[in-house]
């Protein structure tokens, strides 16, 4: 212990005129502390601003309702697993932020501003005993010139005196005096050089207090404050590089999850999906049978076969002119669907139809659901009528069984379009046969299957319903060409048509395709043409824009003294 005691007397003897420098040297461990901070905070902003950056990035990829078909495939669900573990790798650059805001910055803010006010103090303390010993030494000094100045006055006075005593010619009353003078100048001299020897030696005592005991002391406190600096200097980078070790394993966690989403990618399975979803269920056409053109000739040409040639040959152009596309290379509409999703292939349009009525079948059994426990709540009100007014729930029920009502009219409505879908579907055993339309003319048999996507018409909106194609053979009379709906209002010459009633539209429809009009929801229009079995009410808004809208899309009121007068949704 004393040697440690002689050791740090020595360094403090060594340092004692390094004062200054040491104020130096502890204002340059703070700052660089401060600085340090400065460092984990510009760090935890990093890590923020990239953990957002992610979490950005695992958003914007995510899949949208639109795109909810996604998740039945392998790997577009590997690829959400990816962004969710994404989303939680993310979440540990936050923690490792808040973790060194916590542990670093908060801890390392705090100890700064408690060096500050030690440092301040502990020089505050050297500094005065500095003044001090200063304040001595200028007091030393003092007494010391004092005592010169007396001791040369007394040596004056007694050259004087000795002077005055040898002149012969000076009386004895001013000898007496020069005598008195210098024993005056001699005894001030002595006083002052007891005050001098007296202040030296407190002097002294203080000058020893100064360098052997109060500065080693604030040298000790300095030196113990500036190793307690590095000493927690240490311990905030040991802190930094613990952060971010806690975390690996989570992180380590995340990226097993990555790996585990791509390895459960099942390519086989995948393909299945898509041949199940995109499964149409038409039935592959016929083989194409020969026309045979040359019959015409071998006849006898006469004014009547003429003529009756120039008939068929016409009824054969209205026939060809209406002849669909083979199913494999029928467009896809670019509008907006129909709700009966007629613009689907029959396997797909009673997926979507059975899905439909699924989703509506369940919200039919949460409002039944509701009403069971309303009901059941109104019993309790009615056998305890201090739990409640058992009339306040009617309204509630009213409002259920409304609902209900209105969603098994749109189930019945949806499962009347399946039935209709499932009863078109074509049976393999009964493959169709392609027939040219002038074959059918001459033999006048219609054809017996009407459901394959050649005998489908468009309707306004893109959809397909069933072509009449009956009428073409039964009716040899040349057909004129029908209108097309967009044709109906470029004509500024035909006559505008009178309103036959007002309907008021049920649901927002946007007509994008050529002949329909766009409504909004609780728009009132007029009616000039109601639905002629195709699906579709002709409507007006003004003298300038009419066009079509879905008859089910709308609640029609016709006039008592319209044709068919009667109101329908």
């Amino acid at each position: 212990m004393d040697a440690i005691k002689g050791e740090t007397l020595l360094k403090v003897q060594q340092l004692r005129d390094q004062f200054d420098n040491l104020e130096k040297h502890t204002q340059w461990g703070i700052d660089f502390v401060e600085k340090y901070t400065k460092f984990v905070k510009e760090r935890t902003e990093i890590e923020l601003n990239y953990a957002r950056q992610i979490r950005n990035l695992s958003k914007k990829y995510q899949p949208k309702k639109k795109e909810e078909d996604e998740n039945k495939y392998t790997w577009c669900r590997a690829f959400h697993s990816t962004l969710n573990e994404l989303n939680d790798y993310a979440g540990q650059h936050e923690v490792i932020a808040e973790n060194m805001t916590s542990q670093i910055i908060a801890d390392l803010t705090r100890y700064t501003q408690e060096i500050k006010t030690e440092r301040k103090s502990h020089f505050h303390d050297g500094r005065k005993a500095q003044q001090q010993i200063e304040a001595s030494w200028k007091q030393l000094e003092s007494c010391k010139r004092k005592f010169e100045r007396d001791c040369k006055e007394a040596d004056r006075a007694q050259q004087y005196f000795e002077k005055m005593d040898a002149d012969i010619n000076v009386t004895k009353a001013d000898v007496e005096k020069a005598r008195q003078q210098a024993q005056m100048r001699h005894q001030m001299a002595s006083d002052s050089k007891n005050e001098y020897s007296s202040y030296l030696q407190k002097f002294n005592q203080e000058q020893n207090e100064h360098y052997y005991t109060i500065i080693p002391n604030i040298f000790q406190k300095i030196q113990a404050m500036e190793e307690k600096r590095i000493e927690r200097m240490g311990e905030s980078l040991k802190t930094f590089a613990e952060v971010d070790r806690q975390i690996l394993p989570i992180i380590g966690k995340c990226l097993d999850g990555m790996t585990q989403a791509a390895e459960s990618i099942e390519p086989k399975n995948d393909s299945s999906q898509v041949i199940e979803s995109y499964k149409s269920g038409f039935e592959p056409p016929g083989d194409v049978e020969f026309e045979d053109y040359g019959q015409a000739m071998k006849r006898t040409v006469s004014e009547t076969s003429l003529n009756n040639s120039r008939s068929d040959n016409k009824a054969e152009r209205s026939s060809k002119g209406k002849t669909k596309t083979l199913w494999p290379f029928i467009k896809k509409n670019k509008g907006s669907n129909p709700e009966d999703f007629s613009h689907l292939p029959p396997e797909q349009r009673r997926k979507k139809l059975q899905a439909k009525i699924d989703d509506i079948n369940k919200d039919i059994q949460k409002e039944m659901d509701q009403r069971d426990a309303l009901t059941k709540m109104k019993e309790v009100y009615i056998k305890n009528p201090q739990m409640g007014d058992p009339n306040s729930v009617d309204p509630r029920l009213g409002e259920i069984a409304q609902n209900i009502e209105k969603l098994q009219a749109e189930a019945q409505k949806f499962e009347g379009w399946l039935a209709e879908v499932e009863g078109r579907m074509p049976v393999k055993s009964d493959p169709p046969r392609r027939t040219s339309v002038l074959y059918e003319t001459q033999n006048s048999t219609p054809p017996t299957n009407n459901n394959c996507a050649q005998d489908r018409e468009s309707s306004p909106d893109g959809s397909y319903t069933e072509e009449p194609s009956s009428e073409v053979q039964s009716k040899p009379e040349v057909q004129p060409e029908p209108a097309e709906s967009g044709d109906e209002f470029d004509d500024a010459d035909e006559e505008m048509l009178p309103t036959i009633g007002t309907c008021k539209a049920l649901y927002p429809f946007e007509g994008h395709n050529e002949g329909t009009i766009a409504v909004a929801e609780g728009e009132l229009l007029y009616v000039i043409e109601e639905d002629k079995g195709d699906g579709w009410t002709r409507v007006r808004r003004n003298e300038e824009e009419e066009g079509y809208v879905p008859t089910s899309y709308v609640e029609v009121f016709l006039d008592s003294n319209a044709k068919g007068a009667i109101t329908y949704i």
